[in-house]
Protein backbone atom coordinates (compact mmCIF):
# COMPACT_ATOMS: atom_id res chain seq x y z
CA UNK A 1 0.00 0.00 0.00
CA UNK A 2 1.26 3.46 -0.89
CA UNK A 3 -0.89 5.32 1.66
CA UNK A 4 -1.46 8.23 -0.68
CA UNK A 5 -2.82 11.31 1.08
CA UNK A 6 -6.08 12.18 -0.65
CA UNK A 7 -7.46 14.90 1.59
CA UNK A 8 -6.48 17.28 4.39
CA UNK A 9 -9.14 18.91 6.56
CA UNK A 10 -8.67 21.42 9.37
CA UNK A 11 -11.13 22.69 11.99
CA UNK A 12 -11.15 25.46 14.57
CA UNK A 13 -11.76 23.78 17.95
CA UNK A 14 -12.02 25.92 21.09
CA UNK A 15 -12.71 25.25 24.76
CA UNK A 16 -14.08 28.06 27.01
CA UNK A 17 -11.43 27.63 29.74
CA UNK A 18 -11.37 31.37 30.47
CA UNK A 19 -14.71 31.07 32.27
CA UNK A 20 -12.95 29.38 35.20
CA UNK A 21 -9.55 31.10 34.86
CA UNK A 22 -7.80 27.88 33.80
CA UNK A 23 -4.51 28.77 32.13
CA UNK A 24 -4.47 32.35 33.41
CA UNK A 25 -1.10 34.03 33.85
CA UNK A 26 0.45 37.49 33.99
CA UNK A 27 0.19 38.05 30.22
CA UNK A 28 -2.76 35.86 29.22
CA UNK A 29 -5.59 36.60 31.62
CA UNK A 30 -8.43 34.90 29.74
CA UNK A 31 -7.17 32.06 27.53
CA UNK A 32 -9.61 29.77 25.78
CA UNK A 33 -7.53 26.67 25.12
CA UNK A 34 -7.94 25.93 21.42
CA UNK A 35 -6.48 24.05 18.49
CA UNK A 36 -6.29 24.05 14.73
CA UNK A 37 -7.14 20.37 14.34
CA UNK A 38 -5.91 18.57 11.22
CA UNK A 39 -6.96 15.22 9.74
CA UNK A 40 -5.24 13.66 6.73
CA UNK A 41 -7.04 10.90 4.83
CA UNK A 42 -5.39 8.29 2.63
CA UNK A 43 -6.50 6.16 -0.27
CA UNK A 44 -6.46 3.02 1.89
CA UNK A 45 -8.66 4.41 4.66
CA UNK A 46 -5.90 5.25 7.13
CA UNK A 47 -6.01 8.63 8.84
CA UNK A 48 -3.48 10.83 10.58
CA UNK A 49 -4.37 13.40 13.23
CA UNK A 50 -2.46 16.53 14.19
CA UNK A 51 -2.96 19.87 15.87
CA UNK A 52 -1.35 23.08 16.92
CA UNK A 53 -2.25 24.90 20.13
CA UNK A 54 -3.73 28.40 20.38
CA UNK A 55 -5.52 30.54 22.98
CA UNK A 56 -8.80 31.23 21.20
CA UNK A 57 -8.92 34.30 18.96
CA UNK A 58 -6.71 33.82 15.93
CA UNK A 59 -7.23 30.09 15.61
CA UNK A 60 -9.12 30.86 12.42
CA UNK A 61 -5.97 32.53 11.06
CA UNK A 62 -3.95 29.36 11.72
CA UNK A 63 -6.70 27.35 10.00
CA UNK A 64 -6.26 29.53 6.90
CA UNK A 65 -2.51 28.92 6.98
CA UNK A 66 -3.03 25.15 7.20
CA UNK A 67 -5.36 25.31 4.21
CA UNK A 68 -2.68 27.22 2.30
CA UNK A 69 -0.21 24.37 2.95
CA UNK A 70 -2.64 21.58 2.07
CA UNK A 71 -1.74 21.57 -1.64
CA UNK A 72 1.86 20.66 -0.73
CA UNK A 73 0.63 17.55 1.11
CA UNK A 74 -2.36 16.16 -0.77
CA UNK A 75 -1.22 13.73 -3.45
CA UNK A 76 1.95 12.70 -1.60
CA UNK A 77 2.45 9.09 -0.53
CA UNK A 78 3.54 8.36 3.02
CA UNK A 79 6.48 6.28 1.80
CA UNK A 80 7.56 9.15 -0.44
CA UNK A 81 7.48 11.54 2.52
CA UNK A 82 9.30 9.41 5.09
CA UNK A 83 11.99 8.28 2.65
CA UNK A 84 13.05 11.94 2.43
CA UNK A 85 11.46 13.55 5.48
CA UNK A 86 14.08 16.29 5.52
CA UNK A 87 13.08 17.19 2.00
CA UNK A 88 9.39 17.17 2.88
CA UNK A 89 10.05 19.42 5.89
CA UNK A 90 11.84 21.86 3.59
CA UNK A 91 9.01 21.66 1.06
CA UNK A 92 6.60 22.98 3.70
CA UNK A 93 8.94 25.57 5.21
CA UNK A 94 10.68 26.84 2.09
CA UNK A 95 7.95 27.51 -0.46
CA UNK A 96 9.30 30.40 -2.49
CA UNK A 97 6.30 32.61 -1.75
CA UNK A 98 4.81 31.42 1.54
CA UNK A 99 8.13 31.34 3.40
CA UNK A 100 7.97 35.14 3.32
CA UNK A 101 5.27 34.84 5.99
CA UNK A 102 7.82 33.29 8.35
CA UNK A 103 10.24 31.93 7.57
CA UNK A 104 9.86 29.15 10.12
CA UNK A 105 8.11 31.31 12.69
CA UNK A 106 4.69 32.64 13.62
CA UNK A 107 1.36 31.52 12.23
CA UNK A 108 2.81 29.77 9.18
CA UNK A 109 5.10 27.67 11.39
CA UNK A 110 2.24 26.78 13.75
CA UNK A 111 0.36 25.58 10.69
CA UNK A 112 3.38 23.60 9.52
CA UNK A 113 3.55 21.92 12.93
CA UNK A 114 -0.10 20.89 12.76
CA UNK A 115 0.35 19.36 9.30
CA UNK A 116 3.59 17.57 10.16
CA UNK A 117 2.15 16.30 13.45
CA UNK A 118 -0.63 14.65 11.43
CA UNK A 119 1.90 13.07 9.04
CA UNK A 120 3.97 11.69 11.95
CA UNK A 121 0.77 10.35 13.51
CA UNK A 122 -0.11 8.64 10.24
CA UNK A 123 3.35 7.08 9.99
CA UNK A 124 3.20 5.71 13.53
CA UNK A 125 -0.30 4.32 12.97
CA UNK A 126 0.72 2.61 9.74
CA UNK A 127 3.73 1.15 11.56
CA UNK A 128 1.47 0.01 14.40
CA UNK A 129 3.48 1.79 17.11
CA UNK A 130 3.09 4.75 19.44
CA UNK A 131 5.24 7.58 18.11
CA UNK A 132 7.84 7.35 20.88
CA UNK A 133 8.38 3.67 20.03
CA UNK A 134 8.60 4.45 16.31
CA UNK A 135 11.41 6.90 17.11
CA UNK A 136 13.17 4.63 19.60
CA UNK A 137 13.22 1.76 17.12
CA UNK A 138 14.63 3.86 14.28
CA UNK A 139 18.19 3.43 13.14
CA UNK A 140 20.23 6.53 14.10
CA UNK A 141 20.84 7.29 10.42
CA UNK A 142 17.11 7.35 9.78
CA UNK A 143 16.53 9.75 12.69
CA UNK A 144 19.23 12.08 11.37
CA UNK A 145 17.68 11.95 7.90
CA UNK A 146 14.49 13.52 9.30
CA UNK A 147 16.30 16.66 10.52
CA UNK A 148 16.97 19.85 8.57
CA UNK A 149 20.49 20.88 9.66
CA UNK A 150 20.41 24.09 7.64
CA UNK A 151 21.48 27.09 9.78
CA UNK A 152 22.70 24.97 12.73
CA UNK A 153 25.82 23.22 11.39
CA UNK A 154 28.06 25.71 13.20
CA UNK A 155 26.82 24.07 16.40
CA UNK A 156 25.67 20.60 15.34
CA UNK A 157 26.67 18.77 12.18
CA UNK A 158 24.94 15.73 10.78
CA UNK A 159 27.96 13.60 11.71
CA UNK A 160 27.95 14.89 15.29
CA UNK A 161 24.25 14.12 15.62
CA UNK A 162 24.79 10.61 14.30
CA UNK A 163 27.68 10.03 16.72
CA UNK A 164 25.54 11.19 19.66
CA UNK A 165 22.74 8.82 18.72
CA UNK A 166 25.08 5.89 18.10
CA UNK A 167 26.85 6.40 21.43
CA UNK A 168 23.50 6.51 23.23
CA UNK A 169 22.62 3.02 21.97
CA UNK A 170 24.44 1.67 25.03
CA UNK A 171 21.86 0.96 27.71
CA UNK A 172 18.95 1.95 25.48
CA UNK A 173 16.91 -1.18 26.11
CA UNK A 174 17.32 -0.88 29.87
CA UNK A 175 16.10 2.72 29.76
CA UNK A 176 13.10 1.74 27.64
CA UNK A 177 12.25 -1.01 30.13
CA UNK A 178 12.61 1.50 32.96
CA UNK A 179 10.21 3.94 31.31
CA UNK A 180 7.65 1.21 30.66
CA UNK A 181 7.78 0.29 34.34
CA UNK A 182 8.20 3.66 36.07
CA UNK A 183 7.24 6.35 33.56
CA UNK A 184 8.80 9.78 33.06
CA UNK A 185 8.76 12.29 35.95
CA UNK A 186 6.25 15.13 35.65
CA UNK A 187 5.54 18.41 37.37
CA UNK A 188 2.16 20.10 37.75
CA UNK A 189 1.09 23.60 36.78
CA UNK A 190 -2.57 22.97 37.58
CA UNK A 191 -2.45 24.13 41.21
CA UNK A 192 -1.45 27.77 40.85
CA UNK A 193 -2.87 29.60 37.87
CA UNK A 194 -2.74 33.33 38.51
CA UNK A 195 -6.53 33.73 38.58
CA UNK A 196 -7.09 31.08 41.25
CA UNK A 197 -8.15 32.08 44.77
CA UNK A 198 -6.06 31.18 47.82
CA UNK A 199 -8.70 28.67 48.90
CA UNK A 200 -8.62 26.98 45.49
CA UNK A 201 -4.83 27.00 45.50
CA UNK A 202 -4.65 25.37 48.95
CA UNK A 203 -7.15 22.69 48.03
CA UNK A 204 -5.41 21.86 44.75
CA UNK A 205 -1.99 21.66 46.46
CA UNK A 206 -3.40 19.41 49.16
CA UNK A 207 -4.96 17.10 46.59
CA UNK A 208 -1.80 17.05 44.46
CA UNK A 209 0.41 16.13 47.42
CA UNK A 210 -1.94 13.26 48.29
CA UNK A 211 -1.61 12.04 44.68
CA UNK A 212 2.18 11.92 44.84
CA UNK A 213 3.15 15.22 43.21
CA UNK A 214 6.48 16.64 44.37
CA UNK A 215 7.17 19.30 41.70
CA UNK A 216 5.00 22.41 41.40
CA UNK A 217 5.00 25.50 39.16
CA UNK A 218 3.50 28.85 40.14
CA UNK A 219 2.45 31.70 37.85
CA UNK A 220 3.92 35.07 38.87
CA UNK A 221 4.49 38.54 37.44
CA UNK A 222 1.39 40.65 37.99
CA UNK A 223 2.09 42.06 41.47
CA UNK A 224 5.29 41.57 43.45
CA UNK A 225 3.79 41.65 46.93
CA UNK A 226 1.06 39.24 45.90
CA UNK A 227 3.66 36.98 44.28
CA UNK A 228 5.69 36.90 47.50
CA UNK A 229 2.58 36.08 49.50
CA UNK A 230 1.36 33.35 47.12
CA UNK A 231 4.80 31.76 46.71
CA UNK A 232 5.29 31.68 50.48
CA UNK A 233 1.89 30.07 50.82
CA UNK A 234 2.70 27.40 48.23
CA UNK A 235 6.16 26.73 49.65
CA UNK A 236 4.53 26.29 53.06
CA UNK A 237 1.97 23.91 51.53
CA UNK A 238 4.47 21.72 49.68
CA UNK A 239 7.28 21.81 52.26
CA UNK A 240 10.99 22.59 51.95
CA UNK A 241 12.05 19.42 50.15
CA UNK A 242 9.66 19.51 47.19
CA UNK A 243 10.52 21.39 43.99
CA UNK A 244 9.06 24.81 43.17
CA UNK A 245 9.33 26.67 39.86
CA UNK A 246 8.00 30.11 38.91
CA UNK A 247 6.75 31.35 35.53
CA UNK A 248 6.33 35.02 34.50
CA UNK A 249 5.15 34.41 30.91
CA UNK A 250 7.34 37.20 29.46
CA UNK A 251 6.05 39.93 31.80
CA UNK A 252 9.24 41.85 32.68
CA UNK A 253 12.08 43.89 31.24
CA UNK A 254 15.54 42.46 31.92
CA UNK A 255 16.41 44.58 34.95
CA UNK A 256 12.92 44.18 36.37
CA UNK A 257 13.18 40.40 36.02
CA UNK A 258 16.43 40.26 37.96
CA UNK A 259 15.04 42.45 40.76
CA UNK A 260 11.67 40.68 40.94
CA UNK A 261 13.10 37.15 40.99
CA UNK A 262 15.73 38.16 43.54
CA UNK A 263 12.84 39.19 45.80
CA UNK A 264 11.31 35.73 45.34
CA UNK A 265 14.56 33.86 45.97
CA UNK A 266 13.54 33.11 49.58
CA UNK A 267 11.12 30.42 48.31
CA UNK A 268 14.03 28.74 46.51
CA UNK A 269 12.64 28.31 42.99
CA UNK A 270 14.52 25.92 40.71
CA UNK A 271 13.89 28.20 37.74
CA UNK A 272 12.22 31.34 36.50
CA UNK A 273 10.42 30.64 33.25
CA UNK A 274 10.05 33.19 30.45
CA UNK A 275 11.24 36.16 32.53
CA UNK A 276 11.27 38.54 29.55
CA UNK A 277 10.56 38.64 25.81
CA UNK A 278 10.94 35.13 24.37
CA UNK A 279 12.97 36.64 21.51
CA UNK A 280 15.53 38.38 23.74
CA UNK A 281 18.41 35.91 23.75
CA UNK A 282 21.00 38.28 25.24
CA UNK A 283 18.47 39.48 27.80
CA UNK A 284 17.99 35.91 28.96
CA UNK A 285 21.79 35.55 29.14
CA UNK A 286 22.02 38.64 31.36
CA UNK A 287 19.28 37.33 33.64
CA UNK A 288 20.90 33.88 33.79
CA UNK A 289 24.24 35.36 34.83
CA UNK A 290 22.64 37.58 37.49
CA UNK A 291 20.53 34.81 39.04
CA UNK A 292 23.21 32.10 39.01
CA UNK A 293 24.61 33.11 42.46
CA UNK A 294 21.08 32.64 43.87
CA UNK A 295 20.91 29.10 42.48
CA UNK A 296 18.00 29.99 40.21
CA UNK A 297 18.09 28.87 36.57
CA UNK A 298 16.29 30.36 33.58
CA UNK A 299 13.88 28.28 31.50
CA UNK A 300 12.23 29.13 28.19
CA UNK A 301 11.18 27.71 24.85
CA UNK A 302 7.42 27.43 24.56
CA UNK A 303 7.42 30.52 22.32
CA UNK A 304 10.88 30.05 20.83
CA UNK A 305 10.26 30.15 17.09
CA UNK A 306 12.68 27.61 15.69
CA UNK A 307 15.90 25.59 16.01
CA UNK A 308 18.01 28.64 15.07
CA UNK A 309 16.83 30.60 18.09
CA UNK A 310 17.42 27.60 20.36
CA UNK A 311 20.91 27.35 18.90
CA UNK A 312 21.64 30.92 19.90
CA UNK A 313 20.08 30.56 23.35
CA UNK A 314 22.43 27.63 23.96
CA UNK A 315 25.46 29.39 22.47
CA UNK A 316 24.84 32.39 24.75
CA UNK A 317 24.37 30.26 27.91
CA UNK A 318 21.01 32.00 28.17
CA UNK A 319 19.00 28.96 29.29
CA UNK A 320 19.60 26.40 32.02
CA UNK A 321 16.45 24.50 31.05
CA UNK A 322 15.29 23.98 27.45
CA UNK A 323 11.52 23.85 27.05
CA UNK A 324 10.60 22.33 23.72
CA UNK A 325 7.04 22.61 22.42
CA UNK A 326 5.42 20.06 20.14
CA UNK A 327 3.42 22.68 18.22
CA UNK A 328 5.50 25.88 18.25
CA UNK A 329 8.43 24.22 16.47
CA UNK A 330 8.11 22.38 13.18
CA UNK A 331 6.84 19.13 14.69
CA UNK A 332 9.02 16.12 15.54
CA UNK A 333 11.62 16.97 12.89
CA UNK A 334 12.64 20.27 14.43
CA UNK A 335 12.29 19.07 18.02
CA UNK A 336 14.80 16.31 17.26
CA UNK A 337 17.31 18.99 16.23
CA UNK A 338 16.75 20.99 19.42
CA UNK A 339 17.01 17.95 21.69
CA UNK A 340 20.29 16.99 20.04
CA UNK A 341 21.70 20.50 20.47
CA UNK A 342 20.58 20.59 24.11
CA UNK A 343 22.34 17.28 24.67
CA UNK A 344 25.56 18.61 23.16
CA UNK A 345 25.43 21.64 25.48
CA UNK A 346 24.42 19.43 28.42
CA UNK A 347 21.31 21.49 29.15
CA UNK A 348 18.32 19.45 30.40
CA UNK A 349 15.15 19.35 28.31
CA UNK A 350 11.96 19.98 30.30
CA UNK A 351 9.11 20.23 27.77
CA UNK A 352 6.26 22.70 27.83
CA UNK A 353 2.88 20.98 27.92
CA UNK A 354 -0.70 21.62 29.00
CA UNK A 355 -3.13 23.41 26.73
CA UNK A 356 -5.09 21.20 24.35
CA UNK A 357 -3.20 18.04 23.47
CA UNK A 358 0.30 19.29 24.33
CA UNK A 359 0.67 16.72 27.11
CA UNK A 360 -0.52 13.99 24.76
CA UNK A 361 2.03 15.01 22.13
CA UNK A 362 5.15 15.97 24.05
CA UNK A 363 5.23 12.84 26.22
CA UNK A 364 6.43 10.97 23.13
CA UNK A 365 9.32 13.39 22.59
CA UNK A 366 10.60 13.33 26.16
CA UNK A 367 10.54 9.52 26.22
CA UNK A 368 12.71 9.54 23.12
CA UNK A 369 15.03 12.12 24.70
CA UNK A 370 15.67 9.93 27.74
CA UNK A 371 15.88 6.57 25.98
CA UNK A 372 17.91 7.62 22.93
CA UNK A 373 19.74 10.82 23.94
CA UNK A 374 20.16 12.10 27.48
CA UNK A 375 20.11 8.84 29.49
CA UNK A 376 19.62 11.11 32.51
CA UNK A 377 16.73 12.21 34.73
CA UNK A 378 18.78 14.76 36.69
CA UNK A 379 16.85 18.05 36.86
CA UNK A 380 14.56 16.72 34.14
CA UNK A 381 10.78 16.66 34.19
CA UNK A 382 7.86 17.17 31.83
CA UNK A 383 5.06 19.65 32.50
CA UNK A 384 1.56 18.32 33.15
CA UNK A 385 -1.70 20.25 33.25
CA UNK A 386 -4.87 18.42 34.22
CA UNK A 387 -7.24 19.91 31.65
CA UNK A 388 -9.16 18.61 28.62
CA UNK A 389 -7.63 15.12 28.37
CA UNK A 390 -11.12 13.61 28.30
CA UNK A 391 -11.55 14.90 24.75
CA UNK A 392 -8.87 12.57 23.32
CA UNK A 393 -9.17 8.96 22.22
CA UNK A 394 -5.82 8.11 23.87
CA UNK A 395 -5.45 10.51 26.82
CA UNK A 396 -2.25 10.70 28.84
CA UNK A 397 -1.87 8.27 31.72
CA UNK A 398 -0.29 9.68 34.89
CA UNK A 399 0.75 7.34 37.70
CA UNK A 400 2.52 8.62 40.83
CA UNK A 401 3.30 11.91 39.06
CA UNK A 402 4.92 10.14 36.10
CA UNK A 403 3.91 9.98 32.43
CA UNK A 404 3.35 6.33 31.55
CA UNK A 405 4.42 5.52 27.97
CA UNK A 406 1.47 5.49 25.55
CA UNK A 407 0.58 2.11 24.10
CA UNK A 408 -1.81 2.99 21.28
CA UNK A 409 -0.35 3.49 17.78
CA UNK A 410 0.10 7.11 16.70
CA UNK A 411 0.95 10.48 18.22
CA UNK A 412 -1.95 10.48 20.75
CA UNK A 413 -3.63 13.61 19.39
CA UNK A 414 -6.80 12.17 17.87
CA UNK A 415 -9.78 13.92 19.43
CA UNK A 416 -13.20 12.40 20.02
CA UNK A 417 -15.37 13.44 17.10
CA UNK A 418 -18.19 14.30 19.51
CA UNK A 419 -15.87 16.76 21.29
CA UNK A 420 -14.76 18.30 18.01
CA UNK A 421 -18.33 18.89 16.88
CA UNK A 422 -19.43 20.36 20.21
CA UNK A 423 -16.44 22.70 20.46
CA UNK A 424 -16.00 23.69 16.83
CA UNK A 425 -15.99 27.47 16.58
CA UNK A 426 -18.36 29.23 16.13
CA UNK A 427 -21.08 26.76 15.23
CA UNK A 428 -20.54 24.11 17.95
CA UNK A 429 -23.15 23.69 20.67
CA UNK A 430 -20.75 24.92 23.36
CA UNK A 431 -20.15 28.22 21.54
CA UNK A 432 -23.84 28.87 20.99
CA UNK A 433 -23.91 29.40 24.76
CA UNK A 434 -20.97 31.84 24.60
CA UNK A 435 -22.27 34.43 22.17
CA UNK A 436 -19.98 37.11 23.62
CA UNK A 437 -16.94 35.30 22.15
Amino acid sequence: MLHKITRLTVRDVRFPTSSEQHGSDAMHSDPDYSAAYVVVDTDCGRKGFGLTFTLGKGTDIVVCAVEALAALVVGKCLQEIVSDFRGFYRLLTSDGQMRWLGPEKGVIHLATAAVLNAVWDLWARVDGKPLWKLLVDMDPKQIVSCIDFRYITDVLTEKEALDILVNAQVGKQQREDQMLKEGYPAYTTSCAWLGYSDQQLKQLCTDALKNGWTKFKVKVGADLEDDIRRCRLIRQMIGPNNTLMIDANQRWDVGEAISWVSSLSEVKPLWIEEPTSPDDILGHATISKALAPLGIGVASGEQCHNRVMFKQFLQASALQFVQIDSCRLGSVNENLAVMLMAHKFQVPVCPHAGGVGLCELVQHLILFDYICLSASLSNRMCEYVDHLHEHFTSPVVIQDAHYMPPKDPGYSCEMLESSVWRHQFPEGDVWKLHTNK
